[in-house]
């Protein structure tokens, strides 16, 4: 399992985000419980969900002191149109889509991966949105009504690349299939 330290790098790598900006973010969700904190002498070990929630942390544009929350409340993102208390086969949540993603990633067969390869992740700050868009369809998980802050302004987003993150999460992972 990778520690913390080897997840930054291989967003920083990868995925192309800021080291300091990495470092920070993973700081501040370690302090507040959402990343593994380790023990004293010893490196905490990641699992794929880990480095997806650590690439969505830094993806969000939020001050550092709302970073945990913030990362909270897009992982509780729902798919648009779909009510609280929907059928569980329906009512999947943008942070259980991101982990189902990083598992694949880690452990899925070789097509399902490729497949994983072709999604663009986008984390839109003005509004909160979560746009999974792969060959098939787009995934939007927002909050608040559909359609509602679209109308006024601009969409300003951070689009990760699919391939770069199976990269990462192969690259952390090689040794645990």
């Amino acid at each position: 399992m990778p520690s913390t330290k080897q997840a930054c790098d291989g967003l920083v790598r990868r995925v192309g985000y800021d080291p300091g900006r990495t470092k920070e973010v993973a700081r501040a969700l370690t302090e507040a419980q959402i990343l593994p904190a380790g023990s004293p002498g010893v490196s905490p070990d990641l699992s794929p969900q880990h480095v997806a929630t650590l690439m969505l942390g830094v993806a969000v544009d939020a001050p550092l002191r709302a970073v945990a929350d913030t990362v909270r409340e897009y992982r509780a993102l729902r798919r648009e149109g779909v009510p609280q208390g929907a059928p569980a086969s329906i009512s999947v949540t943008a942070g259980e889509q991101l982990d189902i993603i990083a598992e694949i990633a880690a452990s899925g067969t070789p097509d399902a991966k490729a497949l994983v390869a072709k999604t663009i992740i986008a984390v839109v700050s003005n509004w909160q949105e979560i746009a999974l868009t792969d060959t098939i369809d787009v995934r939007r998980f927002s909050a608040g009504e559909p359609g509602r802050w679209q109308a006024y302004g601009h969409r300003k987003s951070v689009e990760i690349n699919g391939g770069a993150f199976v990269d990462v999460i192969a690259e952390l992972f090689a040794g645990d299939n």
